[in-house]
């Protein structure tokens, strides 16, 4: 919270001197709701929209999709969820050109604070529509929109939370900005799904410990886990199938878990001699835990068929503590159609659950590709 109110004083607003507008935020209908899915889904788009029961307004950025539904939100109970990153019920929306817009900062942080202020929020996040590039200038847009949002809040914050220390379950102000306006609701985290405005974290693949892109999956599905449950504790034991090269391996290692890592092929070298690390080399359909080994946590980010995958998932859950925590990654890349993804995951977890595993939660993390990270848990 500290680091909040420090911070202030080191904004520097922007103003956008251009043609000036009409005044912010036509106030939308609870019915209008923004979706975001992924590009690699988006061939998908229509009928996972048709699925949500919405109907499409127009696009936004990228992977946004304006939509309006009967059902405020429409995103919560629907079987089709895991497709959808991130999502916001609209509570106002701007739609304009910010960049020829005259004082757009200041106009647009005067109606937030007018609109929400009061409300108990427990933090203002504003992020952009087209995140795909770092060099974006709406990036600089959104920071500065938000300083200056801070300070018209300023009696309001010593109740406020940075990013990644918010309840998943209290509300925040959530907002998007991008050519084509600025965008925003209050919701929860959960309810968004994702600590981040647009649920995207970004994680950084430059570290001398990182060895793959598998790496930055198992961060962000870390992350996202605090969604719904806590993190396994430190010094938690995993079992991770098909580790090599090791991406995986790293993070949890760096994060201070011990690992026994699975693999017919070898780890990398940078792996060697790191506390914490156990390395089988073997066939994972032939590995044996020892008897009477017991497990916090599995992983697994096999390549192949999933069934075959997850019959290996389910053998070895065996040797998890009752409620162990299992990663399994979904992967979808054969599924031609949008019936045989679905029918793919309703296949995976029909089984996950005949072996006495429990869906914790499904989603498409922006690390995955064509593929879902599916959180389960041991019943028993």
């Amino acid at each position: 919270m500290r680091l909040i109110v420090d911070q202030l004083a080191k904004y520097k607003i922007v103003e956008i001197l251009t043609d000036s507008s009409t005044s912010p935020f036509a106030s939308t209908s609870a019915t209008a709701c923004l979706i975001r899915i992924s590009k690699n889904f988006e061939h998908f788009a229509d009928d996972i929209l048709v699925d949500l029961g919405v109907t499409l307004t127009k696009r936004l950025g990228q992977e946004y999709y304006l939509v309006r539904c009967q059902n405020p939100q429409p995103v919560a109970a629907s079987d089709t969820k895991r497709f959808i990153r991130w999502n916001l019920t609209m509570d106002h929306a701007w739609p304009c050109r910010p960049e020829k817009m005259e004082n757009f900062i200041e106009k647009a942080a005067q109606a937030l604070f007018q609109k929400f202020g009061g409300q108990n929020l427990q933090g203002i996040f504003i992020g952009m529509l087209d995140a795909s590039s770092t060099h974006n200038p709406y990036k600089s847009l959104a920071s500065n929109l938000r300083g200056r949002t801070l300070q018209l809040f300023a009696n309001e914050l010593e109740a406020f939370q940075e990013v990644e220390e918010q309840d998943p379950r209290a509300l925040s102000l959530f907002c998007l900005v991008g050519k084509e306006g600025l965008y925003c609701g209050v919701c929860s985290p959960l309810q968004a799904n994702g600590f981040y405005p647009g649920g995207t974290k970004f994680i950084s693949q430059k570290a001398p410990h990182t060895i793959s892109r598998a790496g930055a999956k198992i961060v962000e599905a870390l992350h996202y886990l605090k969604l719904h449950q806590p993190l396994p504790a430190k010094g938690s034991h995993w079992l991770e199938l098909g580790a090599s090269p090791g991406g995986m391996t790293s993070e949890l290692l760096e994060r201070g878990y011990q690992v026994t890592a699975i693999d017919r092929a070898q780890l990398d070298e940078r792996l060697k001699g790191r506390k914490g690390l156990s390395f089988k080399k073997a066939d994972v359909a032939r590995y044996n835990p020892v008897p009477k080994t017991q497990f916090d946590s599995l992983l697994c980010d096999m390549n192949g068929d999933v069934q075959a995958s997850l019959k290996q998932v389910v053998r070895l859950s065996e040797s998890l503590i009752p409620g162990g925590l299992i990663l399994f990654t979904l992967k979808t890349p054969g599924a031609t159609n949008y019936k045989e993804c679905n029918s793919l995951y309703h296949e995976a977890i029909k089984r996950a659950n005949a072996g006495g595993l429990e869906q914790i939660a499904c989603t498409h993390l922006t690390y995955n590709r064509l593929e879902f990270t599916l959180f389960l848990k041991k019943t028993n």
